[in-house]
């Protein structure tokens, strides 16, 4: 049989064009598919597609069909950073949310702290595809978040909180210039500094002892969520030198902090009730009155600061006198049993009463300049039994001891801790 195409090359000319446009033809026929075929195409397709795509579509019909609600996730998040100035209402008003929603999650008791917004503080406002409200998230601190949520019966409101974990560090520091500056460059926060100061102000006056070359030496735990460092926690225990002299202090399971014998650090008088800026005058029995310019005996202390610095109860008592004279201007007298008794003259304004208890570090008024004085300060005066001591100097009395089965408990861990201390402290001294 002769081949095919030589059969076809050598038919006439319009045999040849006629036999291509019918083969073209018979060609795109096979092409275009009957109804049946499409039919059975389609159903094909739809029985070999993935199951993903199969559940995305049937989702995406959910969400089409069944109103949003509180147990499906938020559509929307806008995080609002509170500026100075900002209350809850101006926020809302700037989200254009409505006045009556602002009015309701006031109402709410776990909503409180909303009302005492801070500077820099964040609200991370939910809502839902349509862009109405579902909830609000407030952090309360590291560990704990206030959530309110948008139900169909109304709002709730929960506290949630987060598991932390805790890390022990350690951090030392020697003074050349000040205290403060010797804490911030071995990396204390501002919190850490000024506890580490209330720790030892009952031995320590930081204003006036502090001298260079006193080194200090702090174990202090971190907080850790999720990995990433989010806040300091307390101080486990600190050593501080100061001029050679070694005082130590460990953090009890009462929140308290002791001496390695057990002995409160907290004693029962503060060494100077107000935050002064120097002492302008000295403990003198034969003082010269920069007033009259006679000798007249100085029975006190005189603490300069600003009008207005708060001046704070040295020990727990009762005010037995809160008045006004001209020489004293206005004072507040504070007996602390029947052995103890503290002055404080010249003052701004008085806020405790006369037959008042305090407490110890309890405010009771502010520096001024009243009375017969030259300039705004403080005159502190501590009198045992009756007789005047020099503040700076009188032997207070034994601090509180822990009872005998809360010692056996503390001491141990104590050792623990300080024998950490020691060892981290010796390390870092060697490395300076």
């Amino acid at each position: 049989m002769m081949p095919v195409i030589r059969l076809f090359r050598i038919l006439p000319r319009g045999h040849r064009i006629a036999i291509s446009t019918l083969s073209a033809g018979m060609v795109l026929l096979a092409l275009l598919p009957s109804e049946p075929a499409v039919a059975s195409r389609n159903i094909a397709e739809d029985t070999a597609l993935p199951k993903i795509i199969g559940q995305r579509r049937t989702l995406e019909l959910d969400v089409e069909n069944i109103p949003f609600s509180d147990h499906r996730r938020h559509e929307r998040e806008q995080v609002i950073e509170v500026k100075s100035g900002d209350a809850l209402s101006l926020i809302f008003a700037r989200l254009d949310l409505p006045s009556a929603l602002l009015h309701d999650i006031s109402q709410m008791e776990q909503a409180k702290p909303l009302q005492t917004l801070h500077p820099g503080d964040k609200l991370t406002f939910r809502f839902t595809r349509d862009n109405h409200f579902s909830g609000l998230l407030y952090p309360l601190d590291a560990a704990r978040t206030l959530e309110i949520t948008q139900h169909a019966k109304g709002l709730t409101g929960r506290i949630l909180s987060a598991q932390l974990e805790s890390r022990q560090r350690f951090a030392q520091g020697q003074v050349s210039s000040s205290f403060w500056n010797a804490g911030t460059t071995a990396g204390l926060s501002a919190s850490q500094i000024m506890s580490l100061a209330g720790m030892f102000a009952w031995d320590l006056d930081f204003a006036l002892d502090i001298r260079a070359g006193d080194y200090f030496t702090v174990l202090f735990e971190e907080q850790y969520k999720d990995g990433l460092r989010v806040g300091t926690g307390d101080i486990l225990a600190a050593e501080f030198v100061n001029q050679g002299k070694v005082y130590r202090a460990v953090r009890h399971d009462d929140g308290n902090y002791y001496s390695p014998e057990g002995r409160a650090m907290r004693k029962s008088f503060l060494r100077a009730p107000v935050n002064f800026s120097h002492i302008s005058s000295n403990f003198n029995p034969r003082r010269l009155h920069p007033v009259t310019g006679q000798v007249r005996p100085h029975r006190g202390i005189d603490y300069a600061a600003r009008t207005g610095t708060p001046v704070m109860a040295a020990g727990s008592g009762v005010v037995t006198e809160s008045g006004y004279n001209r020489f004293n201007g206005n004072y507040v007298f504070i007996r602390h049993d029947g052995k103890y008794l503290t002055k404080y003259l010249h003052l701004h304004e008085r806020t405790v009463k006369k037959g008042q208890r305090v407490k110890q570090e309890q405010q009771i008024g502010t520096v001024g300049a009243t009375g017969r004085v030259t300039g705004p300060h403080l005159h502190y005066e501590f009198l045992v039994n009756g007789v005047h001591q020099d503040p700076k100097t009188v032997k207070l009395p034994q601090a509180a001891r822990l009872p005998a089965a809360e010692l056996a408990r503390f001491k141990p861990r104590a050792g623990k801790l300080l024998a950490q201390l020691t060892r981290v402290s010796e390390v870092m001294l060697a490395k300076n």
